[in-house]
């Protein structure tokens, strides 16, 4: 990441605002060639420094539990114990911090569910995991794709995806919706030529279904980089307490930082958890002194720092597959 420069990092922050945009668009935005930004892009993937997927909405084949929890480890044994969480099709996220826990990870459960064998049957079989605690997500209030927009500056905004805010119910897609979406889950930006030939769709079909699915928020196009690679050096998870009648309130205030890509009430003992991603620690300082101790009805927050986000969107990003693969002995 030390090796990328300026152009590098805007051209992975154009991809993450709008990840299947294509060459042209984007060298158009930056001020460069077609094909310096394809060279540089194809460099990039390369080296595992960014993904881009096409996932559907969370609740598509119908209402789900969610769950983050924390997980302690024996020592030594985090990047094995990752690997282990991340080859669980039913584990959206999982993440290594410092702080009270080693990591922290999602599990999405179908309402019809057994969640004992999940929560408790499947976690503490594996080799190294201790203690847990898992915490109910009962409001999601924001998810934020933006976070990376300053370092495009102005030219971010009319380049960003539109991304409608909508309720996903099962029987919303059908067969060939779901085979579109499985055709660009690992290769989000597939040609629909490509798509419509794996298929046995026609082209124009494939767009079809897709910009449909776009536009009704049945389905979203995301892009995984590491923070680190534009230059961000911070990527932080809060629990905060917060006095209950102010829950929303304090949800909404920080909802519009930009620097909160995530925040959620849970069910636990803290009443929301926050992920932030800031440019610098002096970032996370005014966040901490300024932000937080500004807002009424924030109570108290622990928080640990991200060293290493192993899977993101049910998927296992780049660039920690080659640890977790020699953590794992494959």
């Amino acid at each position: 990441m030390e090796d990328l420069d300026e152009l590098d990092r805007k051209l992975l922050a154009a991809l993450h605002v709008n990840g299947r945009a294509s060459w042209t668009d984007i060298a158009q935005v930056l001020g460069t060639s077609t094909t310096t930004v394809a060279r540089r892009a194809q460099h990039l993937f390369g080296a595992g420094l960014v993904r881009v997927a096409v996932l559907p909405h969370l609740e598509h084949e119908g209402p789900v539990h969610v769950f983050l929890v924390r997980l302690t480890c024996a020592p030594g044994s985090q990047l094995k114990v990752a690997g282990l969480l991340a080859r669980n099709p039913d584990i959206r996220y999982v993440t290594i911090v410092t702080g009270g826990s080693d990591i922290v990870f999602e599990l999405v459960a179908p309402k019809d569910r057994d969640l004992y064998s999940m929560l408790v049957g499947f976690v503490h079989t594996i080799p190294g995991a201790q203690q847990s605690n898992a915490d109910l997500v009962l409001h999601t209030y924001k998810v934020s794709y933006d976070w990376s927009g300053p370092v495009l500056g102005e030219r971010a905004g009319p380049f960003a995806l539109h991304r409608p805010a909508h309720t996903c119910e099962r029987g919303h897609l059908d067969d060939v919706d779901r085979e579109v979406l499985a055709a660009l889950r690992e290769d989000g930006r597939a040609s629909f030529q490509s798509v419509g030939r794996r298929l046995g769709i026609s082209e124009s079909t494939a767009r079809r279904r897709l910009e449909a699915m776009l536009e009704r928020g049945c389905a979203s196009i995301t892009t995984f980089i590491p923070a680190a690679a534009l230059g961000y050096e911070a990527e932080i998870l809060f629990w905060l307490s917060v006095e209950p009648s102010m829950q929303d309130s304090v949800a909404e205030r920080l909802s519009g930082e930009r620097g909160v890509r995530m925040i959620a009430s849970v069910l636990g003992q803290a009443s929301l958890i926050c992920e932030v991603i800031v440019p610098t620690t002096a970032d996370l300082h005014h966040f901490t002194s300024r932000t937080l101790a500004s807002v009424p009805g924030v109570q108290s927050w622990t928080a640990g720092v991200q060293v290493l986000t192993v899977k993101r969107g049910f998927l296992m990003v780049p660039w920690a597959e080659d640890r977790i693969a020699t953590a794992l002995g494959s």
